[in-house]
C-alpha cells in the first residue's frame, strides 16, 4: 500500500482537494479498471477523454483523482489533485509507486524506425549468454530472463513498464534492454524512466496519421534523446541524415556507428548471401547468421552498445557470432530451391531495404514476387509509395490485405495501386484473402525464384473489425511451399 502524496514526487501539481494522506493499493487510467482504493488518472486520448469518467470511478472505489479539469461534484473521502498534464503525472506517479524500478537496471532504450526489435532481442540474446539475467520489452514479446511476458504494444503504457521493470528488479535481472516508440515519447510513457544509454537507428517515413507530420515525428524521436542524463550514452547512426540531428541537445555521452562515414564504431560488409553475413566490425573478422546490410547496422549498433555498457569487445564479438534472427525479421526459408523470406517491413523504407538486400543478394536470373498489404486505420499516405516500391524492386507484385481493421480492405488495395503506373500495371495482381496472395506467390514460383511476404512479419493474427483471427505468414508460406513441393 502507497500514499498519495509519496508518488506525488516531482509531479507539477496545481491545485490539491483533499487528503493527500489517503492510502492507494492500484494505479490506473482506464475505468474498467477501478478496485477499492485506486488512484486514476484522467487523461485525454485521442478517442476518450477520461475526464468524463470520473464521477463514474469514484462510485466504484477510486480514493484519489489526477486530472487536468476538476469536476464540478466533489466527493468528501476523495483526493482530488489538478495537474497541468495527466500523462506526465501518470508516468511521475508510476514510477514513484513502484520505487523507481529502472534506476536498479541498466536500461537502454532504442528508437527509430526500422530495426528496433532487431537491436533489443539480439542484445537480450547476447547479455544472456554472457551469463546476465537481463529484460527485454519489445514488440514481439516481453521477457524477464527467459521468461516470456504476453506484448501487446511496442511500448506499453507507465504503469505496465514500471510493474514490468520492478518484477524484474525482484527477480534479478541487472539490465533491461526496451524499445522507445515515438509514441511513447509523445505520450510520455517513457517520462521519468531512468536510461542508462539509448540508440538511434535511423528515420523514415512512417506513423503519419499519429504525428501528422514528418517534423513532428522527428521531434518526438527526439525527445527520447533529449531526456537521457548526464553520464549516461547517446549511440546514434551516423549514415543517417538525421543522425547527428538526433542528439544535437542530449546531456549524454555522444557516440555514432556507421558502414559508410567515420565513426566510433564502423562495419564493412566482407561479404552477403542467403547464408549470412562476413563482416569487419572494429578491425575484426567474424560470421553473423543474420542476412542483409540492414542487419550489419544492427548488430554494429549491438556491439557499440554492448561495449559502452562495460562489456570485453572480443568477449562481444564472440557472442555476436552466434546470435539467432529475430521471429519475423527476414525469416527465411527455402523448399524445393524456392526461397521464401517473411519480413515486418510495413513501411516504405524498411520495404525498399528488404527488396534492396533481396537485390544484392540475387543472381540476376530469380524473379521475385513480393506479397505485400497496408494497414488499416493507419497511415494512408504511404500506402501508393509501398506499391511503387514493390513495382520497382520486384519481377511480380501481388497487393493483398494486412490488418484492415475497420476499413473495407479493398478500399486500401484500391488506395495501394495509384502508386502503379501504366507500364507497371501488368505485372500485379490484387487479391484480397492474404492466404490465397500467398498460395498463388508460390504457385507463380519457379526453382531458385525467391517470394518475400512483407507486412506482417512475427504477428499470428489478422485483424478484422475489431477481431483477431490466427494467420501466420511463415506458416500459410510454409504449407504452400510443401504442398507443391510434396505435389512434383
Amino acid at each position: 500500500m502507497k500514499v498519495l502524496k509519496d508518488i506525488l514526487y516531482k509531479v507539477s501539481i496545481q491545485e490539491v482537494v483533499g487528503d493527500t494522506s489517503v492510502e492507494l493499493d492500484h494505479l490506473t487510467f482506464d475505468s474498467r479498471e477501478i478496485l477499492q482504493n485506486s488512484c486514476f488518472f484522467a487523461r485525454r486520448g485521442t478517442q476518450n477523454d477520461g475526464h468524463a469518467f470520473i464521477e463514474q470511478v469514484v462510485n466504484d472505489g477510486a480514493k484519489a483523482i489526477i486530472c487536468e479539469d476538476l469536476p464540478e461534484k466533489l466527493k468528501e473521502d476523495v483526493c482530488y489533485v489538478r495537474v497541468s498534464d495527466s500523462a506526465e503525472a501518470l508516468a511521475i506517479c508510476a514510477a514513484n509507486f513502484y520505487d523507481n524500478p529502472s534506476a536498479k537496471l541498466k536500461l537502454l532504450g532504442v528508437t527509430g524506425t526500422n530495426g528496433k526489435t532487431t537491436i533489443v532481442s539480439l542484445l537480450h540474446q547476447l547479455f544472456s549468454m554472457l551469463g546476465y539475467k537481463a529484460g527485454l520489452i519489445s514488440t514481439v514479446v516481453n521477457k524477464i530472463g527467459n521468461e516470456e511476458v504476453k506484448s501487446t504494444h511496442t511500448t506499453p503504457d507507465a504503469i505496465q513498464i514500471n510493474k514490468l521493470m520492478d518484477k524484474m528488479v525482484l527477480e534479478g535481472c541487472t539490465h533491461c534492454f526496451m524499445e522507445v516508440s515515438s509514441h511513447a515519447v509523445a505520450q510520455h510513457r517513457t517520462t521519468a524512466l531512468q536510461f542508462a544509454g539509448g540508440v538511434f537507428t535511423n528515420i523514415t517515413h512512417e506513423h503519419l496519421d499519429f504525428h501528422k507530420t514528418f517534423k513532428a515525428y522527428l521531434e518526438a524521436k527526439r525527445g527520447f534523446f533529449n531526456q537521457i542524463p548526464k553520464g549516461a550514452f547517446a549511440l546514434s547512426n551516423k549514415d543517417d541524415k538525421n543522425g547527428e540531428v538526433m542528439l544535437q541537445e542530449t546531456a549524454a555521452n555522444k557516440y555514432y556507428y556507421a558502414l559508410k562515414s567515420q565513426a566510433d564504431y564502423k562495419t564493412k560488409v566482407l561479404e552477403s548471401n542467403f547464408t549470412g553475413l562476413n563482416l569487419k566490425l572494429d578491425g575484426n573478422d567474424f560470421w553473423s547468421p543474420l542476412i542483409g546490410h540492414f542487419n550489419a547496422y544492427n548488430l554494429t549498433a549491438v556491439y557499440a552498445a554492448a561495449h559502452l555498457l562495460g562489456e570485453d569487445k572480443l568477449e562481444i564479438l564472440t557472442a555476436l557470432s552466434t546470435l539467432q534472427p529475430v521471429a519475423g525479421r527476414f525469416q527465411y526459408v527455402n523448399i524445393n530451391q524456392i526461397a521464401g523470406i517473411v519480413d515486418y517491413a510495413h513501411s516504405p523504407d524498411a520495404l525498399e531495404n528488404v527488396l534492396k538486400t533481396i537485390k544484392d543478394i540475387r543472381s540476376g536470373n530469380e524473379s521475385v514476387i513480393t506479397v505485400v498489404g497496408c494497414g488499416g486505420d493507419r497511415d494512408r499516405t504511404k500506402r501508393p509509395i509501398m506499391a511503387e516500391i514493390a513495382c520497382k524492386l520486384s519481377d511480380r507484385v501481388i497487393l493483398t490485405s494486412d490488418n484492415p481493421r475497420t476499413e473495407d480492405p479493398d478500399a486500401i488495395i484500391e488506395e495501394m495501386k495509384r502508386g502503379v503506373n501504366a507500364a507497371e500495371k501488368r505485372k500485379v495482381l490484387s487479391i484480397t484473402k492474404r492466404d490465397e496472395a500467398i498460395r498463388t506467390a508460390c504457385a507463380l514460383a519457379e526453382p531458385k525464384d525467391i517470394i518475400l511476404v512483407a507486412g506482417k512479419g512475427h504477428e499470428t493474427y489478422q485483424e478484422i473489425n475489431g477481431v483477431r483471427n490466427h494467420f501466420d505468414d511463415m506458416e500459410v508460406l510454409n504449407e504452400c511451399l510443401t504442398e507443391l513441393n510434396q505435389k512434383k
